[in-house]
C-alpha cells in the first residue's frame, strides 16, 4: 500500500481554505463523490456508537431555499453537494443492541459473545441521560473533520458551516419528528476562480504556542 508523503499531506491542508465562493456550474464525478461519502462512513465514534445522520444535498430546488436559512450565505446553493451532519438527540437500549448485533453479524461472531461490552454500554447509555445530544454533537465534529481533510487530499474545496438556522434545516428536511437533528454543514465543490479568500494568506498561532510536548 503506497503512503501520501508528510511534505504532500503538509501542502494539501494548507491548500484548503473555507471558500467563500463556489463555482456553481461544477460538480463531484462519482467516483469521488463515492471516495467522500466512504470518509463519512468510515468515521471514528466513542463506543463505535455512530450517532449520526449525514444528509445529502443535491436537488437544485432544495439548494436553493438554503442561503436564506444560512445567514444569506451562497455556498449551500451553489456548491456541488451541501453535507448536512445530523447527531442522535438521545441514545437507549434498543439503539445499542442495533449496534451490539451489527458487530456480531460484521465479525461473524455470537451475540451473546459481547454481551460484556453490551453491559458497558448500557450503563454509559443510562447514566448519561439529558448529555446524549451533546454527546452526540462532538462525534459529528470529528466527522466533519474528517470529511475535509478527504477532501483536501481529493482536491475537493470545503465550507465548515455553523452558521444556518438548524430548527429551519431540520424542518426543510425532515428531520424535526425524527430521532436526529442538524448540528452543522459543509459545503463540497470547486472554488470559484475570482474567490478572493483562496489566495489570502492562512493564519495559525505559531506550534510553539499550540502544541505542548511534555
Amino acid at each position: 500500500m503506497s503512503e501520501v508523503e508528510p511534505q504532500q499531506l503538509l501542502e494539501r491542508l494548507r491548500w484548503r481554505y473555507a471558500v467563500k465562493r463556489f463555482e456553481a456550474e461544477r460538480e463531484l464525478d462519482d467516483a469521488t463523490w463515492q471516495a467522500l461519502e466512504a470518509s463519512l462512513v468510515l468515521t471514528p465514534s466513542s463506543y463505535g456508537l455512530q450517532p449520526w445522520r449525514f444528509l445529502v444535498v443535491t436537488d437544485p430546488a432544495v439548494k436553493k431555499q438554503l442561503p436564506a436559512i444560512s445567514w444569506n450565505q451562497k455556498q449551500p446553493q451553489d456548491c456541488s453537494h451541501m453535507i448536512v451532519l445530523a447527531a442522535r438527540k438521545s441514545m437507549d437500549e434498543s439503539y445499542v443492541d442495533r449496534y451490539m448485533n451489527s458487530v456480531a453479524e460484521t465479525r461473524g461472531i455470537p451475540v451473546e459473545s459481547v454481551s460484556g461490552y453490551r453491559s458497558v454500554l448500557v450503563s454509559t447509555v443510562n447514566s448519561t441521560t439529558g448529555q446524549h445530544l451533546n454527546w452526540n454533537a462532538r462525534q459529528v465534529y470529528i466527522a466533519l473533520g474528517q470529511l475535509m481533510a478527504t477532501a483536501a487530499m481529493l482536491g475537493v474545496d470545503t465550507c465548515p458551516m455553523e452558521g444556518i438556522d438548524t430548527v429551519a434545516y431540520d424542518n426543510l428536511l425532515g428531520l424535526t419528528d425524527t430521532d436526529y437533528t442538524c448540528i452543522v454543514g459543509c459545503a463540497l465543490g470547486f472554488r470559484h476562480p475570482e474567490d478572493k479568500a483562496a489566495i489570502a494568506a492562512k493564519v495559525r498561532f505559531d506550534a510553539s504556542e499550540v502544541v505542548v510536548h511534555i
